[in-house]
């Protein structure tokens, strides 16, 4: 490894700079540095950029997302729960089409999607997706299910996963293990291959994959990492070529429902926040009765799988003005996502107020309640060796449950019964030596009964009382939110995503609002962000300024101040005094930063024959760091610039980056100064 030290504007950037075979290790610093000092730097070597400063470019890329032009563009809505795939042709924007009906389907909920189910035969090949996979691993004899990998609600990994990466393994469940990357690839190539083959049929031809557009949703909440991870996937899976990054896009999830919700009609949505009746419904009855009429409305127009959007911004926002703020809440089955909007007239441009929060409280939440209500009624160990012995059945239970947690509402007084499979009743009088009935006796748990055609008999007071910790925790992050200062005077709150169909969440919405805000469902609320993710494909330069997730950085050696810098980071150079492991901010946490602003910093190579330049970069979510040894402050990811054949005579070599972070993802472009010639610029999140 080759160490330099350029002092520029009293300020050193201290990075690793390595040829192509060299490692990039931390903590060390060169002989030359360390001797003279007591200072023991947590960064890298000391490498200086040649313009280390902040400098913030106001240059609008308006290229950003353009390339080659694309004939259709395919979304799709990579759920917890569910997925599914929407398009439209770019010559007729306002039909949006959704996939074909999916085969299979129970009852009570919409196969408008598909579940986000994947079957592996035993010999870690692809079997299905969806309700074929559910289906065929349902219909296993018990011996054989055991050898098969299925796996259900697997997105969430990506979101709880600390040091994800692409070695990052699932559990299926048999407990078998299988790499995460080779299961997201399976899925996407999946539905590339639905998505073109109902576009060939339409055509009367094979339609070509380079004239697509893909746009994958992932939840706002979400790292980078796990942003890359999808794409990584996607790449692997053969949706596009990794040298044509272009051909896809991430979507964030509130924000593509944010878009679609600015073309809502008053006859596409239920509205509970005024006393006039919409749709026949008056929002001052039943919580649930609105969406219910919504729910047949929509399955009325369904025959078509088409929705024509307006080209205009649609009726609801004929109500709005410049500066007019909502709030989209996106329920969905693994996260909740939150994203506030101030709307720009007359183009309807969209500006985010405050960076995307939110948290893991989707409706799985529910799931996991139940499965701790079966734990407490029947034994842990029991119900852990049940889902490893009897896999299929428990898939089985699960889904017998999501149909009835449908039903829940806040005024329903009959109970809800649930089938329990009849391997769940006899393992675990083998297991047990007694009843199912004898165990809910014994139990002491109130309004869960048996009923003597083989199933739990639950009380609404026990099923209501398992959505309530869920509901708890999105009430209470937008309780906390509605206090922050930029989340003051908003006119809407459009509840989007599964979970929002829940009556259970409606009601606890409305009454932490106390008419704060208009509530706004939109019709087949389910399909919203799949809607959205078509019309963010269909012109990505719609959401023109967002806020910064995380403060953004890398480690930079400044000239040591006495009484200003610590003692312990003083490091001596050649008679200078230098301040080490000092955080130099690209961005900050929650700043605004518009669609193509670029952050700018030039680096020069430590010799001349280097190929390689390596440079770590560090996150934190605190707004203003000092020094990136502080606590909370973490290396994320890497700024790789390859110089190969871009060979100058010039004796100083300047390679100039621009960093952009007003996009879904954070993008890098070099380019060698002396011979204007473009420098491979790529940024690494999942390789710490």
């Amino acid at each position: 490894m080759c160490n330099c030290l350029r002092e520029t504007q009293g300020k050193i950037e201290q990075m690793d700079m390595t040829t192509e075979k060299e490692s990039t290790p931390d903590n060390i610093i060169a002989d030359e540095m360390a001797n003279p000092s007591p200072a023991k730097s947590m960064g890298d070597p000391g490498i200086t950029p040649l313009s280390p400063s902040h400098i913030q470019q106001n240059d609008t890329d308006p290229n950003a997302h353009t390339g080659p032009s694309f004939m259709v563009v395919v979304a799709i809505d990579f759920g917890t729960t569910s997925s599914g795939y929407a398009y439209a042709f770019t010559k007729e924007p306002e039909c949006i089409h959704t996939m074909r009906r999916w085969e299979g389907g129970d009852p009570g909920v919409s196969n408008q999607k598909t579940p986000t189910t994947i079957l592996l035969t035993p010999d870690r090949k692809f079997h299905s997706f969806g309700y074929a996979a559910r289906d065929f691993y349902h219909d296993l004899d018990s011996t054989e299910s055991k050898h098969w990998l299925y796996l259900e609600k697997f997105k969430m990994k990506l979101h709880t996963t600390a040091n994800l990466s692409i070695d990052t393994e699932l559990h299926a469940a048999n407990g078998r293990r299988v790499k995460a990357i080779d299961i997201f690839a399976y899925a996407l190539a999946f539905f590339k291959e639905q998505a073109l083959k109902e576009l060939s049929d339409q055509a009367g031809a094979e339609f070509d994959n380079a004239d697509v557009r893909w746009v994958i949703t992932v939840p706002a909440i979400w790292k980078m990492p796990a942003k890359q991870f999808m794409r990584e996937a996607a790449y692997k899976g053969g949706l596009v070529p990794r040298d044509n990054p272009e051909q896809l896009i991430i979507a964030l999830e509130p924000e593509a429902a944010s878009i679609y919700c600015r073309k809502l009609r008053l006859h596409q949505m239920v509205d509970f926040g005024t006393k006039t009746t919409q749709n026949g419904f008056s929002p001052t009855e039943n919580v649930g009765t609105g969406m219910t009429q919504a729910k047949e409305h929509v399955r009325s127009k369904r025959q078509s799988r088409t929705f024509l959007v307006e080209n205009v911004i649609g009726e609801l926002w004929s109500e709005l003005e410049e500066g007019d703020r909502y709030v989209v809440v996106d329920c969905g089955g693994g996260t909740v996502d939150l994203t506030v909007h101030q709307i720009r007239l007359p183009e309807g441009h969209l500006k985010e107020l405050y960076k995307a929060s939110g948290g893991p409280y989707g409706s799985i939440g529910i799931d996991y309640e139940f499965e701790k209500l079966l734990c407490k009624i029947f034994g842990p160990d029991f119900i852990d060796q049940f889902k490893i012995k009897r896999p299929a059945a428990w898939v089985d239970l699960m889904i017998a449950f999501e149909s009835r947690k449908r039903a829940a509402a806040p005024d329903r007084t009959n109970p809800l019964n649930i089938n329990l499979p009849f391997s769940f009743i006899d393992y675990y009088k083998k297991f047990r030596g007694h009843s199912v009935e004898h165990a809910l006796r014994k139990s002491n748990v109130d309004f869960v009964k048996w009923s003597s055609q083989g199933m739990l008999r639950m009380n609404p007071d026990a099923m209501n009382a398992l959505f309530k910790p869920t509901i708890d925790h999105i009430i209470q992050h937008l309780t906390d939110l509605f206090e922050k200062p930029e989340v003051c005077d908003i006119k809407f709150l459009f509840l989007v995503g599964g979970f929002a169909e829940s009556p259970l969440l409606q009601q606890a919405v409305q009454n932490m609002l106390q008419g704060r805000s208009r509530i706004i469902i939109p019709h087949d609320v389910g399909l919203t962000i799949l809607k959205g993710a078509v019309l963010f494909g269909l012109d990505p330069g719609v959401i023109k300024v967002r806020r910064s997730p995380l403060t953004y950085g890398v480690g930079v050696l400044n000239r040591y101040v006495e009484g200003k810098h610590p003692p312990e980071k003083m490091l001596v150079k050649d008679g200078t005094r230098w301040c080490t492991d000092v955080f130099d901010t690209f961005i900050a946490c929650d700043q605004s930063v518009a669609l193509g602003e670029t952050v700018k910093r030039s680096y020069t190579p430590a010799k001349p024959s280097q190929q390689v330049i390596v440079i770590h970069i560090y996150c934190s979510e605190k707004e203003v760091v000092s020094f990136i040894s502080e606590p909370g402050v973490r290396k994320c990811g890497t700024l790789r610039l390859d110089v190969t054949g871009t060979e100058s005579t010039a004796a100083r070599r300047e390679i100039q980056t621009h960093m952009q972070f007003g996009d879904t993802e954070i993008r890098a472009m070099a380019v060698d100064v002396a011979t204007a010639r473009s420098v491979k610029a790529s940024i690494d999140f999942l390789s710490q």
